[in-house]
C-alpha cells in the first residue's frame, strides 16, 4: 500500500485498496436486510491494522429500530477490539448520485475521529472522498466531554 505521511496524520491509500474497499462495500450490500424500502447499503471499514469489516443496512418493521450499514460495520469492528479507523467505503443501488451516511452514521464516524475517509459510490464503482471532518464540520466529539 502506497503511504506517505500528510501534515494533518491521514495516510492516503493506493488506488488498489480504495477499489477493493469499495468493491468489499458492494458485495456487502449484496447482505442488505432491506423488505420495507428496498434501499439496500453496504459498508466496508478499514481498520488502522488494515483488517476490513463489512457490514449492511437492517431494517426493522418498527422502523427506527434499523441500523445503517456505516454503523454496523462499526459497531461489528468495536466488538472486535477496533478502535481506530483509516476509511470506509459505502456502497447502494443509486447509479445517478453518490451514496452518503446520514446525519446519524456521520456522528457515529465522528467518534472515532476527524481524520479518516468516506468513499462515497456509484454501482459503476465511481466515488467521492472526503473526511469524516469535511462531512461533519464543527462537529460535538468525545474531546468535549470531561474524563
Amino acid at each position: 500500500m502506497d503511504q506517505v505521511k500528510l501534515s494533518g496524520g491521514a495516510m492516503p491509500l493506493s488506488q488498489e485498496t480504495i477499489e477493493k474497499l469499495i468493491q468489499q462495500s458492494q458485495e456487502a450490500k449484496l447482505q442488505a436486510y432491506c423488505t420495507y424500502s428496498n434501499f439496500r447499503v453496504g459498508a466496508a471499514l478499514l481498520t488502522k491494522d488494515d483488517s476490513v469489516i463489512t457490514g449492511c443496512n437492517v431494517e426493522n418493521a418498527c422502523y427506527n429500530l434499523g441500523i445503517c450499514a456505516e454503523r454496523n460495520a462499526m459497531a461489528k469492528a468495536v466488538s472486535e477490539g477496533h478502535r481506530s479507523f483509516k476509511a470506509i467505503a459505502i456502497a447502494s443501488d443509486m447509479k445517478n448520485e453518490f451514496i452518503t451516511p446520514c446525519g446519524g452514521c456521520r456522528q457515529f464516524m465522528r467518534e472515532f475521529g476527524l481524520d479518516w475517509d468516506v468513499y462515497m459510490s456509484k454501482p459503476d464503482g465511481s466515488y467521492l472522498k472526503k473526511t469524516v471532518e469535511e462531512l461533519l464540520p464543527f462537529s460535538f466529539g468525545p474531546e468535549a466531554l470531561p474524563k
